[in-house]
């Protein structure tokens, strides 16, 4: 199907639903010779799964990785990789009741006008869960890029109005927000829970830094190393927003001030994010996405059926009152995936 399939020297497929048997990703294009194990992508694979904290949904799924073909005697064999991930803990009763009603935030509405049929089972295609299946194709790009030099790395910097004012890199995975603040990190915490005993939901902002990638990745017009970033992020279902460098902040500077200026060592500011003309410059490449409220509350919300009658629609069922900590991996997954799709690029082209 259109829109299943994502990069063009790395590619990616994936494919189940929520409450469906399984989730899985074909992944082709990978190097030849790769040593990968199902322990490496497990690591990631438990960083996404739900069930961790009181902040993330309560489904326990424990997302044990299945490597079905690709790999052989723990390498990569350069033929497609395929990555299956049975469900265990579905509970597809809990939307009987709320099947033919289209729920608020959700993509109910606009699946069912685009193919006249959906799967009302925890949002089928349309769920979250569609995540696991990139976090495990992701591990993959990320083997890869280790033997480039290249590392990614994730975190909340702002949850329902609270911004992080310092950065700690060791503590993100070591609070259940994955937040780089330690004082703010409680109070995140505390916010979610309280929205959680009040059925509703918060949204907030994912900051991903990439260290290590040589200037040169990314090409000219349509194919640019950030365009096709913010491609990957906002084809994760959660993210509204993408920003790069300086962001949304540039149009309030001047460009003497916007400018990145260089001496002898480098570049003296990095307001591009990395990215200039679309292309790598070799500094950190740096943006931040805007992850939107779950779209799964309690609270009572007005709505239509399937034929129009006005109803009133509560979501129960076991969801995250805020997506920020679960999608960190997904948002590093997707990253990964993109630049080492355009390293592979950048090599075909020099060669």
């Amino acid at each position: 199907m259109p829109g299943n399939v994502f990069g063009e020297r790395l590619k990616i497929s994936t494919f189940g639903e929520s409450h469906g048997e399984a989730v899985g990703v074909i992944i082709d294009g990978a190097t030849p010779g790769v040593e990968l194990e199902e322990s490496y992508i497990q690591i990631q694979m438990d960083r996404r799964k739900p069930g961790q904290s009181s902040v993330t949904s309560p489904r326990k799924e424990y997302d044990k990785i299945k490597i079905v073909s690709g790999v052989f005697e723990g390498k990569t064999t350069g033929t497609p990789i395929c990555i299956m991930l049975f469900n265990h803990d579905m509970q597809p009763s809990a939307y009987s009741d709320i099947k033919d009603s289209f729920r608020p935030g959700h993509a109910d509405f606009t699946y069912h006008k685009k193919y006249g049929i959906r799967d009302h089972r925890g949002s089928g295609r349309a769920s979250g869960r569609e995540t696991a299946a990139r976090v495990a194709a992701g591990a993959v790009a990320r083997k890869l890029l280790e033997k480039r030099g290249v590392s990614v790395v994730a975190y909340t910097s702002e949850i329902g109005g609270i911004q992080c004012e310092q950065f700690v890199e060791s503590f993100i995975e070591q609070n259940p927000v994955r937040a780089c603040d330690p004082v703010a990190a409680e109070k995140m915490v505390k916010l979610i829970e309280s929205l959680a005993i009040e059925g509703d939901s918060c949204g907030g902002i994912v900051e991903c830094v990439v260290r290590g990638v040589a200037p040169g990745l990314g090409e000219p017009a349509f194919d640019k190393l950030d365009a096709d970033l913010a491609k990957a992020m906002l084809s994760i279902g959660a993210i509204k927003g993408i920003e790069f460098g300086a962001g949304f902040a540039a149009a309030k500077m001047l460009g003497s001030e916007h400018n990145d200026q260089m001496n002898s060592d480098g570049f003296l500011t990095n307001n591009s994010g990395g990215i200039i003309g679309g292309i790598s410059n070799g500094a950190d490449i740096v943006f931040r996405v805007v992850v939107k409220p779950t779209s799964s509350i309690s609270k009572p919300q007005q709505t239509v059926t399937v034929d129009g009658t006005e109803t009133e629609i509560s979501t129960v069922g076991r969801h995250d009152p805020c997506i920020c900590p679960r999608i960190i991996p997904v948002v590093e997954s997707m990253v990964c995936l993109v630049v080492e799709d355009h390293f592979k690029r950048q090599a075909a082209l020099l060669n």
